[in-house]
């Protein structure tokens, strides 16, 4: 299905502001939100020395999204038995690929991102917005952050199987205008391209959502 970007996510000087709100130190130098070290703790899961497997830091990012593993989960994860499941397939994830530039089959249903998202999801404890969470810990540029409020904003259905393919199309449709458009509002804000794309447009959409929720 298309994914329905609201009007309202177009408009450069109301996403810029929403940005700003996200990335702003309180006055004691901490982030406003949390999830503002999502990416940047410990220089992001997706760098080279950790790149291929988890670590303690990547549970304590998805927690700044507010995902909160029971650590036996956590262990099952960073000392599973036998041969580790999840660092394979991570190896076969490539690193710094965006989805704009992605091929279907990065993403498809039994490729190796997929086949992670499932095995991460069916540990008791994850689910699947941890597991999904914890995936884009890994591969920020290529797998986006999607949670109940995201859901909502872009009126996904019940069961959503698609949205990771229905993001990449979204970007690059109209000859990418909606990366450009994500590219102007995080230079608007002040936000260094160490935050990718799909960050700039899950942060927009969740705090959008927040606010309309409330």
């Amino acid at each position: 299905m298309t994914l329905k970007i609201p009007a309202i996510l177009w408009d450069r000087q109301y996403v810029a502001g929403l940005l700003r709100r996200y990335w702003a130190l309180l006055p004691d130098g901490s982030p406003a939100y949390t999830g503002a070290r999502f990416e940047r703790l410990t220089g992001g899961g997706d760098q080279p020395e950790v790149a291929n497997h988890f670590t303690p830091a990547d549970f304590i990012a998805v927690a700044t999204l507010s995902v909160d593993v029971p650590v036996r989960a956590v262990l099952h994860v960073l000392e599973p038995t036998g041969c580790n499941p999840y660092s394979r397939l991570l190896s076969q994830i490539p690193v710094g690929l965006e989805l704009a530039a992605a091929e279907e089959r990065h993403i498809a249903k039994d490729s190796p991102a997929w086949n992670l998202w499932q095995r991460l999801r069916d540990v008791d404890g994850i689910g699947s917005v941890g597991a999904g969470k914890l995936v884009a810990r890994k591969r920020p540029r290529l797998l986006p952050v999607y949670d109940s409020v995201v859901k909502k904003v872009f009126e996904r259905p019940s069961t959503d199987l698609s949205f990771w393919s229905d993001v990449r199309h979204a970007l690059r449709a109209d000859d990418r205008m909606l990366v450009a458009h994500l590219e102007d509002v995080r230079g608007l804000a002040g936000i260094s391209e160490d935050i990718g794309v799909l960050r700039i447009l899950d942060t927009a959409a969740w705090l959008h959502g927040r606010d309309e929720h409330l």
